[in-house]
């Protein structure tokens, strides 16, 4: 588990970054604008940063600019943007950027991304004590004392504490097994074809959500869909993993 920073001015970047990463078992604090993360950052030291290049206040190659100059480019840092040119990356890179991604992100290059900056990170030495403030806490004025322990950062809606094992029938969890199935079962003819489709994919997403024990990771193997995808298609659907996977506890 790693503590990581996400600066992105998009709610729906940070949202899905903090789902993803979330669900990898990494604690995940956000910050909207440049200003955040700088009040972050003199928390502490993150793990690892995403940091958006465009964004409204102050873009992110200026901000890693302010931090190479004070001495607090410490951590791994990895470059996004939907819009940056090879220059501006090839300038993130030299003022001591670790990674580019492009927007739209690949699930698989997002991955391997923070993999290998984490894996970086781990050669640093940082403050023991260090953990995330919420970005909420910071946007209040309340940055006395975030530095302590118990200003940990939100976990992301779909990465609840699942267990690791998968549930199969026979076991105590067998009951949202059998509802799961009566819900498909009921799926009515008449419907519109729309209809009909939605509601078998929604009873199709909660089997395996339930059976996998809410690990998006293994939904996704199971069902053949990148992650990504998974994650819009839940949320168009109304499917909450959280709920599901607390209903097996």
């Amino acid at each position: 588990m790693a503590n990581i920073l996400v600066v992105d001015d998009e709610m729906g970047i940070r949202e899905l970054l903090s789902e993803i990463l979330g669900d990898e078992g990494h604690v995940v604090t956000t910050a909207e604008n440049a200003q955040q993360a700088r009040e972050l950052r003199q928390a502490g030291v993150p793990d690892l940063v995403l940091l958006d290049i465009w964004m409204p206040d102050t873009d992110g190659v200026t901000l890693l600019k302010e931090w190479q100059r004070d001495g607090l480019l410490t951590m791994p840092v990895i470059m996004m943007s939907g819009h940056a040119t090879i220059d501006t990356a090839v300038e993130a890179t030299r003022i001591g950027a670790l990674n580019f991604l492009e927007k739209p992100i690949a699930l698989q290059k997002l991955l391997k991304a923070v993999q290998q900056g984490l894996s970086h990170s781990r050669e640093a030495v940082r403050p023991a004590s260090y953990r995330p403030a919420p970005v909420a806490a910071v946007a209040n004025g309340a940055t006395e004392g975030l530095h302590t322990p118990e200003h940990v950062a939100p976990v992301a809606a779909y990465a609840p504490a699942l267990g690791s094992e998968p549930l199969h029938h026979g076991t105590p969890a067998a009951a949202p097994f059998g509802q799961v199935a009566d819900n498909a079962a009921n799926i009515s003819f008449d419907l519109p074809l729309r209809e009909a489709r939605d509601a078998f994919e929604r009873a199709y997403f909660e089997y395996h959500l339930v059976r996998e024990n809410g690990s998006m990771t293994r939904v996704a193997e199971r069902t053949g869909l990148e992650r990504t995808h998974l994650y819009r298609k839940l949320k168009q659907l109304g499917v909450e993993p959280g709920k599901l996977a607390r209903k097996n506890h």
